[in-house]
C-alpha cells in the first residue's frame, strides 16, 4: 500500500516525487487530502456498511465465531506491521481483506477489517481521523466484500472442495482487491482536487500491481496452512471437512 502523504504531499511537482519514490508504502489517506463532500460520502458508505454488517453478524452468526474474529483481527493487525520489499527501494504490507472474507465471510470479515483500520488510525496515526471513513472503505470494505465474492466465484468454478480452487480464488481476489482499492483511492483524491486523475491512477496502480503480488503470496500461504490443519475454519469449508468439527463455526 502506498502512503498518500508520501505520494502527493502537496501538489508541486517536486513534492509529487516524494510519492513516486516513497520509503514506506500504504494506502492510508492523511487529513486534508480529501474534500468535504468526498469525505462525507465515504463516511456515510462506511458507516452504513458497518451497521449492516453488525446487524447481520448479530442475527446470523453464532457465538463460536467471536473467538475466530478476534484471532483473525489480531493476526491481520500483526501481519500489517511486517513490510515486504518491492522494486524501487519501497515496501508494502498485507491488507488482509480477502483473507478475512475467506475465513469469516463478508459480514464478519468487514467488521474485523473496520476495527483493524480504526485502531490503526486512532492509536497509531496511520491515516487521518477526518478521512477514516475513506480509509476503512478503501482498504477494509472493498477488499473484504469484493475480495470475498471474487474468491468465492473462482473457487467454486475451479473446485469448491479442492485446495487448488481455494488458493486460486484467494490469490486472484487478493491481488485484484489491492489494485481496485488503490484505484478507488486515486479517484477520491482526484475528485477532491488533490492531484490530477491521470497522475493519481498511474502512480497508485503501478505500485499496487506489485504490492498486490505480496498480498496474494501472504494470503495464499496463510490459507494453505489453515486448509491443511483446520479446513473447517473457512467460511465455506470443503464438504469433506464438515465431519472434522462437531458444529460449523459459522452458519451457512
Amino acid at each position: 500500500m502506498i502512503t498518500v502523504e508520501a505520494v502527493f504531499p502537496s501538489l508541486p511537482s517536486i513534492q509529487l516525487l516524494r510519492w513516486v519514490a516513497p520509503c514506506h508504502l500504504a494506502m492510508h489517506i492523511p487529513d486534508g487530502f480529501l474534500s468535504l463532500p468526498v469525505s462525507l460520502v465515504t463516511w456515510v458508505v462506511a458507516i452504513a456498511l458497518i451497521a449492516i454488517a453488525l446487524n447481520r453478524v448479530q442475527s446470523e452468526y453464532k457465538e463460536r465465531t467471536v473467538p475466530l474474529m478476534g484471532v483473525t483481527a489480531a493476526f491481520i493487525f500483526a501481519a500489517q506491521m511486517i513490510n515486504f520489499p518491492i522494486p524501487g527501494g519501497t515496501s508494502g504490507h498485507l491488507l488482509g481483506g480477502t483473507l478475512a472474507g475467506a475465513l469469516l465471510g463478508p459480514w464478519a470479515g468487514s467488521l474485523v477489517m473496520a476495527v483493524v483500520f480504526i485502531v490503526q488510525g486512532s492509536l497509531f496515526q496511520d491515516g487521518g481521523l477526518t478521512v477514516l471513513g475513506a480509509n476503512v472503505f478503501n482498504m477494509g470494505l472493498i477488499g473484504t466484500f469484493g475480495g470475498y465474492y471474487l474468491y468465492r466465484a473462482i473457487r467454486f468454478a475451479v473446485g469448491r472442495n479442492s485446495l487448488r480452487g481455494t488458493l486460486a480464488g484467494i490469490a486472484v481476489a487478493a491481488w485484484v482487491s489491492v489494485v481496485v482499492a488503490a484505484i478507488v483511492c486515486a479517484i477520491e483524491l482526484a475528485l477532491s482536487g488533490t492531484v490530477p486523475l491521470v497522475v493519481a491512477l498511474t502512480t497508485m496502480a503501478s505500485w499496487h500491481v506489485l504490492i498486490g503480488i505480496g498480498e496474494a503470496v501472504i494470503s495464499v500461504t496463510t490459507a494453505s496452512f489453515i486448509w491443511r490443519s483446520r479446513p473447517d475454519l473457512f467460511y465455506d469449508p470443503p464438504r469433506k471437512s464438515r465431519s472434522l468439527a462437531a458444529e460449523p463455526l459459522i452458519p451457512r
